[in-house]
């Protein structure tokens, strides 16, 4: 059971601006090293993102930027198998590398929410959020710190693996295969894809997008996502135009990314993400 467990917590919307990283390494189910470290995204940080993660600018002051960590990072991740929670993580890192033109790193990437999604029934179709999972394997840890989001991934697959008497192995072939083997209908509903890895997010767009908005209501579908036409309590992500994000130091915010912001600070989590993003998230 080698694997290395990683997070990332980011400064803005641009799924880029990594602001801090945390990475757990096991060994024949041990736990045998940690690491983490805070970066200087070389971004301005939102105010939403300062509120869930508390990282702002004092923080990142002296710390390295990205491409100043990566020999670490590559030499960590190397050769093994990287579990994260989602595709945000993996998709960050690959964003990272690209926007400084390193090299992608060489490693296996597996999803402990597929994993978790296959492993328990009582979260197959909603409810695999990390806090949740480590709630009902009664894990305690302090969410949103990278390090200790990745502690918490490392635990879930931990009690996946033992649950479900797979390795490792076995679950990268799994993950890939349907939740439930006895529903064989190609169908995909108009409130999202129950394949898809995004299966119980509720998704809105805002903003001028690249690509017609049916279209990426289409692939948000496919990936899962039901798609709103407003920014509620209820509401997990929002997409923003990638224009628009560029604007954002203006104070430019259209009115759902505004209201997405007041119900943030109320203590719902939504994920703000740019259109550029969501396409590299539903990619997946």
């Amino acid at each position: 059971m080698d694997f290395v467990a990683l997070d990332v917590e980011t400064a803005n919307p641009n799924i880029a601006s990594i602001c801090q990283i945390g990475c757990v390494k096991y060994k024949n189910g041990q736990l045998i090293d940690e690491w983490e470290s805070y970066v200087d995204p070389e971004d301005y940080f939102d105010e939403t993102n300062i509120f869930v993660h508390g990282i702002n600018p004092s923080k990142v002051e002296n710390a390295p930027k990205f491409p100043e960590i990566t020999e670490t990072l590559y030499t960590y991740l190397k050769g093994y198998v990287v579990v994260c929670h989602t595709h945000f993580d993996r998709v960050a890192i690959r964003k990272a590398t690209a926007r400084y033109n390193l090299s992608p790193i060489d490693c296996i990437w597996l999803d402990s929410a597929r994993v978790a999604r296959r492993a328990w029934k009582e979260f197959a179709w909603r409810g695999y959020n990390l806090k949740n999972l480590c709630e009902y394997i009664g894990y305690e840890f302090s969410h949103h710190n990278a390090l200790e989001d990745a502690k918490a991934t490392a635990k879930v697959l931990i009690a996946a693996l033992e649950k479900s008497e797979l390795s490792i192995d076995d679950w990268l072939r799994r993950v890939e295969q349907p939740i439930d083997p006895s529903i064989t209908s190609t169908k995909i509903p108009s409130e999202g894809n129950p394949e898809g890895p995004f299966f119980g997010e509720v998704l809105v767009f805002t903003g001028a997008l690249e690509i017609p908005r049916r279209e990426a209501a289409s692939l948000a579908v496919s990936a899962g996502f039901q798609v709103g036409s407003g920014v509620t309590q209820k509401t997990t992500f929002l997409v923003v135009g990638d224009q628009d994000i560029k604007r954002l130091v203006g104070h430019t915010k259209s009115s759902k990314h505004r209201k997405a912001e007041d119900i943030i600070l109320k203590g719902f989590p939504i994920q703000i993400i740019q259109e550029s993003d969501f396409m590299e998230l539903v990619k997946e």
